[in-house]
Formats: structure tokens, sequence, C-alpha cells
């Protein structure tokens, strides 16, 4: 079982879970991040860091996320092929992030 991230996480894109995951398993989309599912080891030390709760593990994401599965292995797999390297460094969050924020009322 992997983490997923949710499109939650889309126009907002904060990095803050990148600093601790101990196997550089995410990958950078221009709106948002998603999970190698093959590289994470479910440490779940990225869930509580993401200020705008989009990480879920697989088998506890909502069901209005279930497709999120799909595109975080899709868009990782893609990447990989295209030789993108692991986000491993935080960066500045979208323009829309906070937002994105409070639309989630967070």
């Amino acid at each position: 079982m992997a983490y997923v991230v949710t499109d939650k996480c889309k126009d907002a894109k904060f990095t803050d879970c990148v600093l601790v995951c101990p196997v550089d398993c995410f990958y950078e989309l221009d709106k948002q991040l998603v999970i190698d599912p093959d590289e994470c080891i479910d440490c779940a030390a990225c869930e509580a860091e993401c200020p705008v709760e989009a990480i879920f593990a697989e088998d506890d994401l909502p069901d209005e996320y279930k497709d999120a599965r799909e595109f975080n292995a899709t868009e990782a797999a893609r990447l990989l092929e295209e030789g993108a390297e692991p986000i491993t460094e935080q960066k500045e969050p979208l323009p829309t992030a906070e937002d994105k924020k409070k639309q989630l009322g967070l």
C-alpha cells in the first residue's frame, strides 16, 4: 500500500511533504505533486505535513478521490520515463495556494 496525493493539492502545491519523505517518491506536475507508488514505503511521514490534507493512504482514500490512485501511478511513471528527478527540496507553493487552503476550509 502506498500513499496518494489527491487533487486537494491542485492549485496549491505545498512541498512540506517532500522534506520528510525518506525515499524521495514525490514528483512535481505543474499544479500539484504525485507519489510514485513503487517507491513509497508507507511510512506516513508525509500525510501529517500536508497543509491542505491532500495525502491519504491508498486504503483510506475517500470515494471522491478514488481516481487519485491511478492518477499518481500513471503520472509518476510518465515522469520517470521522461527522466524526471523526484522533488526533494521545499519550494514556494503556487500563488493560488492560500486561496485553495481557504476554499478547503483549512
